[in-house]
C-alpha cells in the first residue's frame, strides 16, 4: 500500500480525481498486450499539465518511488508493465495538439495525443504523418516515441524516429530538458532526442514533441497480388525491392491470417489464396502509373494468378482496415496470442517464411505470418492456450528458434515492438555484454534512483 503522506502530495498536485489507489483500477494498469504476467502497482496519477508531471516526477525520486509511464496500453513487449512497489503516470490528460505549422511543416503535440488524431488533423490541412502503427487509432504519441514505433508505411518513410525533431522531457530528478528544435537542421548539443526514442521511459518522461510533417501524396494506388504459395510471395516482395521499387506499403499475409481476416473483417479478401500481398504506391501521377506497372509485371512474372487494383477510395480503405484488423481478427481463434516481431534483411524474407513454416511444424503450433514484408519486418502470430503446459512449453522453444534464425540472417529480435521485458534475456544474443553493460552505466549515471520503468530493456543495473 502507497503511504498516505504521498498519496495526499499527488492529490494537492493534480486533484482528488486524478489519483487513484482502488484495487479494480490498478487491475487495468497492471498488463500491456504483451503475454506477461499483471503486476499491481500502488497507484495512478493523471497528471493534467507540465508542471504537475515535473513535480510527480521529483516526488518519485525524492521517495525511491519507480514510476511506468502509461499511454494505451498497447505495447507489445512488456514495456509498460509497471512495479509492484511503484505508480504509474497516465498521458491521458496531456492530449493536446499544440501547434500544426503548414508553412513550415511541423506540428506540436503532447504525449498523450492519439497517433490517428494527429494523423486525421494534419491530412485536413494537407499534410501527411507517415508513420501508422496497427494501433494507431489508440495508441499515443509518446508510446511511439517511447518504442519506435514503425507500421505499414515503414518501407518508404521510415518510422517515428525519422519524424522527430525535437523533445522536452522530465529527467529522474524532475528537470526540464530541452532537445531539437522546429527547424529542418539542428546540431546544437547532444542528439538527446535520438537517445530518447525507443528508450521505453527509462531515461525520462516525455512532456512535448516536434514532429515533422511531409505533403500528403496526391495520387495513390493499391492492389492485392494473390499467389498459390508463400514463397512465390515472398521471392515478389524481394524482387520488387532488387527492382528498385519502393512502395508505400509492402504487406504478406499467409492463408491461416487471411481466413481469420476475412472472417473478422468481411473485406472480400480470397480465401482460397496461400498467399497474399497487399501493395500500395504513392506520389506524384506520373510515378505512381509507372512503379504500379512494374509491380503488376513483377507481380505476375514471379507467379501471381490474379492482381486486383481498387477502384476508388472506398476499396482502398477496405484493404487496409483488413489488413489493420489482422492481430484482432487472430486473437479471436485462441485463448492466447503471441505476437513476435522479427526483422530480416530484406533479401532474406524468403528464407525467413521458409523458416517460419518449419518451425510451425517442428513443434506442432499454429502460426500465422504477416508482416511489413518490404521492410523485412514479419509478424510470426503464435496461437496457443497457456493454460496448456505442455503446448505451452513448445510455443516457449518456437519462439527462441525463430529468435536464433533471424539473428543467424543478420536479422534483428524486434524491428517495431521493443525490447521491454519480454525480450530482455534474448538481448545478449544480438547485442553482447558490453552493450548491455554500457547501457547499464548509462541509465545508472541518468537515473541513481532507478525509478525509471525499472527492469526494462537493460534488466537491473
Amino acid at each position: 500500500m502507497i503511504d498516505h503522506f504521498l498519496v495526499d502530495e499527488f492529490e494537492n498536485i493534480v486533484g482528488l480525481p486524478y489519483v487513484l489507489t482502488d484495487i479494480e483500477d490498478m487491475v487495468t494498469y497492471s498488463y500491456d498486450a504483451a503475454v506477461l504476467d499483471p503486476v499491481t502497482p500502488l497507484a495512478a496519477i493523471m497528471p493534467g499539465n507540465s508542471e504537475e508531471l515535473g513535480q510527480i516526477i521529483k516526488i518519485c525520486n525524492e521517495n525511491n518511488l519507480p514510476l511506468t509511464i502509461r499511454g494505451a496500453g498497447t505495447n507489445l513487449s512488456g514495456g509498460t508493465i509497471p512495479s509492484a512497489t511503484g505508480i504509474v503516470i497516465l498521458t491521458s490528460r496531456l492530449n493536446s495538439i499544440i501547434e500544426i505549422n503548414k508553412q513550415d511543416m511541423y506540428a506540436v503535440v503532447q504525449p498523450g495525443v492519439v497517433t490517428a488524431t494527429l494523423s486525421e488533423a494534419v491530412e485536413k490541412k494537407g499534410l501527411f504523418y507517415p508513420p501508422d502503427p496497427g494501433s494507431q487509432a489508440v495508441s499515443t504519441l509518446g508510446g511511439n516515441i517511447a518504442e519506435n514505433a514503425g507500421g505499414l508505411r515503414g518501407l518508404k518513410y521510415g518510422v517515428t524516429k525519422d519524424y522527430v525533431m525535437g523533445l522536452e522531457f522530465f529527467d529522474a530528478a524532475g528537470r526540464h530538458i530541452k532537445t531539437g528544435s522546429k527547424t529542418v537542421k539542428c546540431a546544437t548539443g547532444y542528439n538527446l532526442s535520438g537517445l530518447m526514442v525507443g528508450s521505453e521511459g527509462t531515461l525520462g518522461v516525455i512532456d512535448k514533441i516536434i514532429l515533422k510533417l511531409l505533403p500528403l501524396p496526391s495520387h495513390r494506388k493499391s492492389m492485392v497480388a494473390v499467389f498459390n504459395n508463400m514463397e512465390q510471395a515472398s521471392e515478389t516482395v524481394a524482387a520488387i525491392i532488387a527492382n528498385r521499387i519502393i512502395p508505400a506499403t509492402l504487406e504478406i499475409l499467409d492463408n491461416f491470417t487471411i481466413r481469420a481476416v476475412e472472417a473478422f473483417s468481411n473485406a472480400g479478401l480470397p480465401v482460397d489464396a496461400a498467399a497474399l500481398l497487399l501493395i500500395e504506391v504513392d506520389g506524384h501521377p506520373a510515378v505512381v502509373q509507372e512503379d504500379g506497372e512494374k509491380i503488376e509485371t513483377l507481380c505476375r512474372k514471379l507467379g501471381a494468378v490474379n492482381i486486383k487494383i481498387a477502384a476508388n477510395d472506398q476499396e482502398r480503405d477496405k484493404i487496409w482496415a483488413a489488413r489493420r484488423s489482422a492481430l484482432s481478427a487472430l486473437a479471436k481463434l485462441k485463448p492466447t496470442l503471441v505476437l513476435e516481431d522479427v526483422t530480416v534483411p530484406r533479401s532474406r524474407i524468403p528464407d525467413m517464411v521458409k523458416a517460419l513454416q518449419q518451425i510451425a511444424k517442428d513443434f506442432k503450433i499454429d502460426i500465422g505470418t504477416f508482416g511489413h514484408a518490404g521492410d523485412g519486418n514479419l509478424h510470426p502470430t503464435i496461437l496457443t492456450d497457456k493454460r496448456d503446459v505442455k503446448e505451452w512449453k513448445r510455443v516457449e522453444m518456437a519462439i527462441e528458434a525463430i529468435f536464433e534464425k533471424a539473428l543467424a540472417m543478420d536479422g534483428t529480435l524486434s524491428g517495431e515492438h521493443g525490447t521491454g521485458l519480454a525480450k530482455l534475456p534474448f538481448l545478449e544474443k544480438e547485442v553482447g555484454k558490453a552493450t548491455i553493460a554500457f547501457s547499464q552505466q548509462l541509465r545508472k549515471a541518468l537515473d541513481p534512483n532507478k525509478i525509471l520503468n525499472p527492469g526494462k530493456v537493460t534488466g537491473i543495473f
